[in-house]
């Protein structure tokens, strides 16, 4: 989670929303590193969670990860849970809940759904303070800005 928090710092110094991300195979090689880009890239999709998946796939040349954990900063939004199930990540490790736009604990609650394919084993609350941190005090900076 430490790499994950450092992605998110990287992220917030570019004036994207603090998130990271990192992908881990089991035997420790890690798959991919990744914050949020949606601003520098023009991309609503290029949450850090999509980013490492399209990383740690490409990397291993599968579109399958289920020998992968996945340690990211914030809970995961919807569109990150339905590519988390799909990826067939075996472990999800996230820091803050996210009760607006969560959907793992929160929300749609996704992997709880039947019509989800696949559920990795969830651990919430992984460094949650200082997650949380980062995302209060980007924000605290931004509020008021006219469009940051």
């Amino acid at each position: 989670m430490a790499m994950a928090l450092a992605e998110a710092e990287i992220a917030a110094h570019a004036d994207e929303v603090p998130v990271g991300a990192v992908i881990v195979a089991t035997d420790g090689t890690v798959l991919a590193r990744t914050g949020n880009a949606m601003r520098r890239a023009n991309d609503p999709t290029a949450h850090a969670e999509m980013l490492a998946l399209r990383e740690a796939c490409a990397t291993l040349g599968s579109d399958r990860l289920p020998d992968c954990d996945l340690y990211v900063t914030l809970e995961p939004c919807t569109m990150c849970a339905g590519a988390i199930s799909h990826a067939r990540i075996r472990r999800l490790y996230y820091g803050a809940s996210d009760r607006k736009a969560g959907a793992v604990d929160n929300g749609v609650a996704f992997f709880d759904q039947p019509s989800c394919h696949h559920k990795p084993e969830v651990y919430g609350g992984i460094r949650e303070k200082a997650a949380a941190r980062l995302l209060k005090d980007f924000f605290a900076l931004r509020r008021n800005e006219p469009f940051f």
